[in-house]
């Protein structure tokens, strides 16, 4: 059985990538990526990732994440499941001891949380927004070992 917590975060995944504009619909989405929850389940769930519904382009309303009321919707959506899997990571840049990484909208502050779990040497701390992730970087560490160490958590980073 699946967990809350991945269940939030696709949750998250699907309403970022894909215009839904009832529970239904989101429930829909959700068997597809194998979750079975009730109406009131998921009704709970939207008032914990306090989800709004706001016009999209089109003038429809859509579920929107919090701060997000024009949320930028990807053009060629993948399923949560397979974005799940490589935690939403886009790219890296460097700029002295700091590193700033680009993740997939709503993403960011899991990834954070995740890299700042793991207690890497080479990262001091992360800052996360909604898909950006600021790393301060320990003095003397290598763009390499910092890349290195964060291949534990973002598996697809060389890629």
């Amino acid at each position: 059985m699946k967990n809350k917590n991945s269940r939030l975060d696709s949750i998250k995944m699907i309403i970022s990538s894909k215009e839904i504009g009832s529970q239904e619909e989101l429930l829909q989405e959700l068997a597809r990526e194998g979750f079975q929850l009730t109406q009131a389940t998921l009704s709970r769930d939207l008032k914990q990732l306090k989800v709004a519904k706001a016009a999209s382009m089109n003038g429809n309303y859509v579920y929107v994440l919090p701060n997000n009321t024009m949320y930028k919707r990807m053009t060629d959506p993948q399923s949560a499941t397979e974005m799940l899997r490589h935690n939403g990571f886009l790219s890296i840049e460097f700029s002295a001891n700091i590193a700033v990484i680009k993740t997939r909208p709503g993403y960011a502050s899991s990834l954070a949380y995740d890299i700042d779990s793991s207690n890497f040497h080479e990262i001091i701390g992360t800052i996360a927004g909604d898909d950006t992730i600021m790393l301060v970087l320990r003095e003397g560490c290598s763009r390499t070992s910092v890349k290195h160490a964060l291949e534990h958590v973002i598996p697809n980073i060389n890629h």
